[in-house]
């Protein structure tokens, strides 16, 4: 076998159960250890009139982008019926193309926010800083092979689905990932870098999303000082530096 040959072995083979393993045991031992923790660690309180441009278009793409993979994962058979229409096949890639470019900038915006406003840098950790340019290049990528090989909706059921099964049930089958372009690969791998990284990142909340705050009363928070004062960096709130937990 040869280097190539034993190089993609271990990215498409023995890299994805590590990834599962880690993400696995690192989310089950963080929740048991220090389940207070599994949060977003929100910085909403410390700026959030830029936030809002950047959290909100970040969330609904995310969204998105995952439930249209997760979709021609489970949905093969559906998804490629459906992209059979020509129509309906633009208006797939379309949205989703819209969604990634959207998700694309809004993690532009939070990054220049992070780095850029005194209060959010204080509080924010290499992980931080780790897992947005993680998401910036895994997202960009993604627009990457959006434009240059088109109809991913279609390939992707047709190739990456069988793959993905063939992980899930310990029989794999890389023959189709092995043809596919650089970019596709690296943007495969990506995906399972993420996967990797979630127990050790502020990405951990979503296994513990709040559902129940959709169906509860809203909130009301009382400020007790000047919001905009305590919000500027060059107010003094606080003798000892701030930190995440």
């Amino acid at each position: 076998m040869s280097t190539v040959d034993l190089f993609n072995a271990f990215l498409f083979i023995a890299y994805p159960y590590i990834a599962g393993f880690v993400f696995l045991l690192g989310t089950i031992y963080r929740y048991r250890e220090t389940g207070f923790k599994v949060s977003s660690l929100s910085s909403q309180f410390l700026e959030g009139d830029a936030l809002f441009w950047g959290i909100v278009p970040f969330h609904i793409g995310l969204l998105v982008l995952f439930f249209g993979h997760l979709s021609a994962f489970l949905f093969p058979q559906l998804t490629l019926a459906w992209n059979a229409e020509p129509l309906r096949l633009i208006i797939l890639e379309s949205t989703g193309f819209i969604f990634a470019v959207s998700t694309l900038f809004s993690l532009i915006f939070l990054l220049y926010r992070r780095l850029t406003n005194p209060r959010i840098r204080a509080v924010t950790t290499t992980m931080d800083y780790v897992i947005e340019l993680l998401l910036l290049v895994q997202v960009f990528f993604g627009c990457w092979v959006a434009v240059a090989f088109r109809w991913g909706s279609s390939w992707f059921a047709a190739d990456l689905t069988p793959y993905l099964w063939s992980l899930l049930t310990f029989t794999p089958d890389t023959t189709a990932v092995y043809a596919l372009p650089w970019q596709i690969k690296v943007h495969i791998v990506g995906a399972f870098t993420i996967l990797l990284m979630v127990p050790f990142t502020r990405l951990i909340h979503f296994l513990v999303a709040p559902l129940h705050y959709i169906f509860r009363p809203y909130q009301q928070v009382m400020w007790n000082w000047d919001r905009k004062g305590i919000r500027d960096p060059r107010t003094a709130w606080s003798a000892a530096r701030p930190k995440n937990n």
